[in-house]
C-alpha cells in the first residue's frame, strides 16, 4: 500500500503557498497555479514544510484523495520552480512540424496539414522540423497537449512511423510473409 499522502513537502526558496478556503495558490519565479483541493484532507503549513492528514474517517475514497492531494501539490510546487517539458519526435519520410504563433502546424502524411491550438500556458517548440518541444508550469496542461500531439499519429508497429515521445520504445512487429 502506497504512503504517499504521509510524505511532507518542503518549499523551495522563492515558493509562496497560501490557501483561502479550498483553494491553494502556489507562486514561484515561473508563474501561479490555483487549485481546488478537496475538504477531506486537511493541510497543514509550518514554516516551509506542507503536511496532509485527513479530516474525516480514513477510509477507501480518503486514502486515494490524501496521496492525490500530495501528489497534486507536489507537481503545483515543482511547476513554479522548475517547470514542466515533453519532447516529441517524428518518424517518418515527409514528416514535418512548424510553431506558428499559438498554432501547432503538423505535416504527417494526410493530405493537408493537422493545426493544433496551443494553450496560452504552454510554451510550444520546434528546434528543427521533426522534434517538438512542449513546457509548461502545469503538468497536466503539458502531458495533456503532448498526448494529443501524439495522437495525431500514434507510432505504428510494422515502420515505426509517427509521433513519439523522446525516449518512448516502439515495439517492432513482424510484418506478413509472402508465399
Amino acid at each position: 500500500m502506497s504512503r504517499i499522502g504521509y510524505r511532507k513537502i518542503v518549499l523551495p526558496e522563492g515558493v509562496e503557498l497560501s490557501t483561502e478556503g479550498n483553494n491553494v495558490t502556489v507562486k514561484g519565479a515561473k508563474g501561479s497555479l490555483t487549485r481546488e483541493f478537496s475538504p477531506i484532507i486537511k493541510m497543514n503549513v509550518n514554516d516551509n514544510v506542507v503536511t496532509f492528514e485527513p479530516a474525516v474517517r480514513y477510509d477507501n475514497k480518503t486514502r486515494a484523495m490524501h496521496g492525490t492531494m500530495r501528489a497534486n501539490l507536489n507537481n503545483m510546487v515543482e511547476g513554479v520552480s522548475n517547470g514542466f517539458t515533453k519532447t516529441l519526435k517524428l518518424v517518418g519520410v515527409g514528416y514535418r512540424a512548424q510553431a506558428k504563433g499559438s498554432v501547432l502546424e503538423l505535416n504527417v502524411g494526410y493530405s493537408n496539414p493537422v493545426e493544433m491550438q496551443i494553450n496560452d500556458d504552454l510554451k510550444v517548440e520546434t528546434p528543427d522540423s521533426l522534434t517538438i518541444t512542449i513546457s509548461g508550469i502545469n503538468k497536466e496542461h503539458v502531458g495533456d497537449f503532448a498526448a494529443r500531439v501524439r495522437a495525431v499519429r500514434s507510432p505504428e508497429p510494422y515502420k515505426g512511423k509517427g509521433i513519439r515521445y523522446e525516449n518512448e520504445v516502439v515495439r517492432r512487429k513482424e510484418g506478413k510473409t509472402g508465399k
